[in-house]
């Protein structure tokens, strides 16, 4: 196993002209690592990690689900569960792994803190942590994913790049379409990474679909010579601000279910481990 130290060192503050991915988007053996990512917030992000880490439980793979805001966590909010320090006490070695984990929808969460005032003053490398915690603990899952921060900061470029595979989601807000092509135009010139996955949001109809997916995937083409692999589309849902993370966290049988579960079966046949078989789905438990 490589140590995160030895992974990051590897890496210059310059880009190389013939940079290659740590991590490329073969199939690989054991856990798989997906980060859910993208340049602007409130494109969906952390309602897409969770479903995408139910889905895939609900598969039968034992799945983990980082949330990687590590102080302004979102996935607990949206779960309904009350929001503690834990985290920190991972950090600071006052629990283990296993007592920090959530057990709910089939899978387990990490989540983060909020507002800690002790993790805001660690000043620690909180992405070298967060690699360390998964390759200590990979070998119990089947996929690991990380609901890493909007941006395009140090730690959440890190983390994007040492994943095996990226999502992408993505809004047809130009804005969203912009910061998303910054993302993939850091993660190509300081690490190398020339392939990523796009899912589009909110997405008014299939026309405005493929014009989100024609502007992003042929520009990051040309001008990065980076290859963008589309998982789909997600219809805009005509529901209050509210009721979204219900909707969207639901066992509704809508099309937009249908369509959800199929975008993540597929993912998961095409990129999965080809050593995984599916395993029975275990009963939801909240420990």
């Amino acid at each position: 196993m490589q140590k995160t130290s030895d992974w990051l060192m590897s890496f210059t503050t310059q880009p190389r002209p013939n940079a290659r991915p740590a991590i490329g988007l073969s199939k690989p053996t054991t856990c798989v690592k997906v980060s859910i990512t993208g340049g602007k917030g409130g494109v969906g992000k952390t309602s897409v990690a969770l479903r995408m880490a139910k889905e895939l439980a609900g598969q039968g793979h034992r799945v983990l689900l980082l949330d990687c805001d590590t102080n302004l966590s979102n996935t607990a909010i949206k779960l309904g569960l009350p929001l503690d320090d834990t985290f920190w006490k991972l950090l600071s070695a006052e629990k283990d792994f296993r007592d920090c984990i959530i057990r709910r929808e089939g899978f387990d969460l990490l989540p983060a803190c909020n507002g800690s005032v002790d993790l805001f003053e660690s000043q620690l490398a909180l992405d070298e942590i967060i690699i360390d915690i998964v390759s200590a603990h990979e070998h119990e899952y089947d996929w690991v994913l990380l609901d890493c921060p909007a941006g395009l900061d140090r730690a959440s470029i890190t983390l994007n790049a040492w994943c095996d595979h990226r999502v992408i989601v993505v809004t047809p807000d130009k804005s969203s379409i912009t910061d998303s092509y910054s993302l993939v135009k850091i993660l190509q010139t300081r690490f190398g990474i020339k392939e990523n996955h796009l899912l589009v949001n909110m997405i008014q109809n299939d026309r405005q679909f493929q014009k989100v997916v024609m502007t992003l995937s042929e520009t990051i083409e040309n001008f990065l010579g980076c290859r963008t692999h589309v998982l789909g589309g997600l219809r805009k849902v005509d529901v209050s601000a509210e009721a979204f993370d219900t909707f969207f966290l639901s066992e509704e049988g809508s099309e937009w279910h249908k369509n959800f579960f199929k975008i993540v079966q597929q993912f998961a046949e095409k990129w999965g481990a080809g050593n995984i078989s599916v395993r029975p789905a275990v009963e939801q438990e909240v420990h």
